[in-house]
This record gives C-alpha cells, sequence and structure tokens, in this order.
C-alpha cells in the first residue's frame, strides 16, 4: 500500500494520479497514468532541483508541500550537499544515498522540533561521566539504565529527554542522537560546539546545520572519510552505525542508494 506521504518508484493509484498532476501543472513533462515508474521519477528529479531540494527522486512531505506553492525554510537543499561534497572531496550522491538511508524522514518532526533518540543507556554514562552514581537517581528504567532500549519514536521521545533534563540537562541533551545524521550529542565539544545544549540549538537553526556537523564528524576520522570517497559501504556502515551494521542491511542499502543517486546524476549531465 502507497505511503501517501512519501511517494516512490512502484507506488500506483490515486495519490499517484494527484502528485502527476501537480507535476505537469509545474511544468513537467508526464503522462498522468497514475503509475509512478521512472518518467515519474525523473520528473520529480527535474521538480527537486529546479526549487533547490534535496534531489532523490522520492515525493515526500516537503517536495509534494512544494508542489502547492508551500517552502520549508528549515529543510536541506542539493547545494548545501554538493558543497558538503566538495569539502570533503567526495561524490555528492555518496552524500545523498547516507541521507536516503539514514534521515529519509528529514532531521524535524512535523511540529518544528528537531528529530532525536533519547539513549538511556548513554545518559547512564554520561552522569557517571559527571561525578554522579545513577544508582541514587529515582527514575523509571525507561529513561535511565545501563542497558539500551526504552525506545517510544518520534515527539514521544521528548518527554523521556524531559524526565532526564530534571537531572542534569548537559547530560540529558548529551544523551541523545540529533537530526537529520542522527549525531550524538556527546560529540559536540569535539564537533566545534561549546556544549551538546549548544549544538542542539543550532540544529534547530535548520538542516544546514545538521549536514556541517556530519561533515565535522566524517572529518574527525580519517577511516570514515576514506570509505565515503571509495564507496566502501561495509566499512563507512560500520564505522557509522557500529558492528551491528549488517543486521539492518545497512551497507546494501547505502550501495544500492549511491547507484540510483549515481545513475540520476550522471543522466543529468549528459542530458545537459
Amino acid at each position: 500500500m502507497n505511503n501517501p506521504n512519501r511517494l516512490r518508484v512502484g507506488d500506483h493509484g490515486s495519490d499517484v494520479t494527484v502528485l502527476q498532476t501537480r507535476l505537469v501543472r509545474a511544468g513537467q513533462p508526464l503522462t498522468i497514468d497514475g503509475w509512478y515508474g521512472t518518467a515519474t521519477e525523473a520528473a520529480v528529479r527535474a521538480f527537486q532541483r529546479r526549487h533547490g531540494q534535496v534531489v532523490d527522486g522520492v515525493a515526500g512531505p516537503r517536495t509534494q508541500a512544494a508542489l502547492t506553492g508551500i517552502i520549508d525554510p528549515l529543510a536541506l537543499t542539493q547545494n548545501d550537499i554538493i558543497a558538503a561534497a566538495a569539502t570533503l572531496d567526495c561524490e555528492s550522491a555518496a552524500i545523498n544515498a547516507v541521507i536516503e538511508v539514514e534521515s529519509p524522514r528529514g532531521g524535524f518532526l512535523p511540529d518544528g522540533r528537531v528529530v532525536i533518540l533519547f539513549e538511556r543507556h548513554v545518559f547512564w554514562q554520561q552522569l557517571v561521566a559527571a561525578g554522579i552514581d545513577p544508582t541514587t537517581i529515582a527514575l523509571p528504567a525507561s529513561i535511565l539504565s545501563p542497558q539500551r532500549g526504552g525506545y517510544v519514536g518520534a515527539a514521544a521521545e521528548y518527554a523521556r529527554l524531559a524526565q532526564a533534563v530534571t537531572i542534569h540537562p548537559e547530560a540529558a541533551t548529551a544523551a541523545c542522537s540529533w537530526g537529520r545524521f542522527q549525531i550524538m550529542g556527546y560529540h559536540a565539544t569535539s564537533l566545534g560546539y561549546a556544549s551538546a545544549i549548544a549544538m542542539a540549538a543550532a540544529f534547530a537553526k535548520g538542516e544546514s546545520e545538521h549536514l556541517t556537523a556530519f561533515v565535522r564528524f566524517v572529518q574527525l576520522d580519517a577511516d570514515l572519510l576514506k570509505a565515503l570517497r571509495a564507496r566502501k559501504w561495509a566499512a563507512f556502515a560500520k564505522l557509522y552505525n557500529g558492528p551491528a551494521y549488517a543486521a539492518n542491511l545497512y551497507d546494501a542499502k547505502l550501495a544500492s542508494a549511491y547507484a540510483r543517486h549515481s545513475a540520476a546524476l550522471s543522466a543529468t549531465a549528459e542530458a545537459a
């Protein structure tokens, strides 16, 4: 069944017909047939490119909103990605692939807050590092535990964070992954921020800040940078996602996403 908020190749039906109609009205030459095939994907990519969006060929909420005239000022743009690729001396298609696999739904919640995932075991570790004995803290195991887990997802993660903040704001903020690239707050100072709280505040300004932090994160790890440049996806996934990356097929997903983005960019270059 289609996800009407995120249409892609293989989808079909009335949602795709509406999308195609809007693309045609936006000036994209396209047959309206209700099938999201390669022609519709190419039309979506062309529209995204023209309007400065991340070019991924997927009609997500931001692309569909832009087709109705609504532009998201917090959104990452393809020009941001091109600039980041130049800084890292890698292909922009490689960064597009990381974005597609790591954060297909974007770096912000519908209510405008930055996407987070609170890690209770990291909060435990951060309290220990701050000289606080976690066993003396009266919090439920869903908030504080030496074991990972307790996730509830989306906006509900902020309720977990709020409980942790009452104990130690910086440790709690450092225990979250933040934004489009899921950067852990405890990396804040190594990435040039004064604190995890300062990083969170910067991330609230827009996804371009999320990408800036990702670039810095990659630059700090020579092996990670080398893997990204060479498109060695298993090595990249292991370093970025941890040793359990294979269980989630991160490397295969990255390789597949890169192949699509690289082919699309080549086709665009040939057409130009």
